[in-house]
């Protein structure tokens, strides 16, 4: 049986499902008085998931707090980002706490983001197995290739959109390997970077559809109007800075046995292990094997 490894983007599924539970203030509490709302959201999330990609090993990657290289490089870097909610903060551990409970790894490397151990492992493994990265960030599209596909959620449970090598181009009209030179054009609003003052969207598609890099752009500036030839010489320091920041890395040092994330758990006693950490029953039975 081939092995197919799911890398679950763990913050950005925390996140997604405590703002999708809690946009009445409401909010479910364990004895210790700690909100659950995000964790058990990320549980439908993350069973969902292997419901649907069926992997043979599972990873959940995490953020490891708001300082990193990134941030040393450009001091605004998600500056435009406010601190989590304070019902959120305590689940961020109590997360961890339930996969534990799948027995599988949870990994994190101060200094770096999920993103960057998402695609250490994605390239470590993808000549030895189909791998699969369960995100909401489109930043990680720039890491599709052979056997390594991404998987976007979209709204609602269970709604996926997945780019893979055969049909990135057609979906996105670049290649992944564009995705980086991309936002080094447009900058990202999301992660308060700037990129080139006055290249939009449509812009840099046009561009990165005609020359594949911006060294190839610069090496034909003739052929471009006044205005943009002013603009990528004018940002041209922005433009590296935000490439920079886009750049997901692929070659931390990370040492994980693939061994211990086999899915495979005490089906029998996981509800029993949820409610010892204040987590309501799941229904497990879509989990069942064919």
């Amino acid at each position: 049986m081939k092995k197919k490894i799911l890398l679950v983007d763990g913050m950005a599924l925390l996140f997604r499902g405590f703002f999708a539970t809690s946009f009445r203030n409401q909010f479910m509490y364990n004895e210790k008085g700690i909100p659950t709302n995000g964790v058990f959201q990320f549980l439908r999330y993350f069973l969902d998931g292997i419901n649907t990609f069926k992997p043979t090993h599972v990873i959940a990657c995490w953020d490891m707090g708001s300082q990193t290289f990134r941030t040393d490089i450009y001091e605004k870097y998600k500056a435009n980002r406010g601190d989590p909610p304070e019902e959120l903060i305590p689940q961020f551990d109590l997360v961890k706490e339930a996969i534990d409970i799948f027995n599988i790894p949870n990994v994190g490397i101060e200094n770096y983001e999920a993103d960057d151990i998402i695609g250490t492992l994605a390239r470590k493994y993808q000549n030895e197995a189909e791998v699969i990265i369960l995100t909401g960030d489109l930043d990680m599209l720039q890491l599709v290739d052979d056997n390594i596909s991404v998987a976007i959620m979209r709204k609602g449970l269970g709604n996926y959109e997945v780019f893979n090598k055969i049909n990135f181009l057609e979906k996105k009209g670049i290649l992944p390997e564009q995705i980086v030179e991309f936002k080094g054009l447009t900058g990202d609003s999301a992660d308060n970077y700037p990129g080139i003052k006055g290249i939009g969207e449509k812009t840099a598609l046009k561009l990165l559809t005609k020359y594949k890099t911006m060294d190839d752009i610069l090496l034909n500036l003739n052929e471009h109007t006044k205005g943009i030839q002013t603009k990528l010489t004018t940002d041209l320091d922005n433009f590296k800075i935000s490439k920079q920041l886009a750049q997901i890395k692929s070659d931390l040092e990370l040492e994980l046995e693939l061994d211990s994330a086999i899915w495979e758990f005490d089906k029998n006693n996981l509800n029993a292990n949820l409610e010892r950490i204040g987590i309501r029953p799941m229904n497990l039975n879509f989990l069942e094997t064919d």
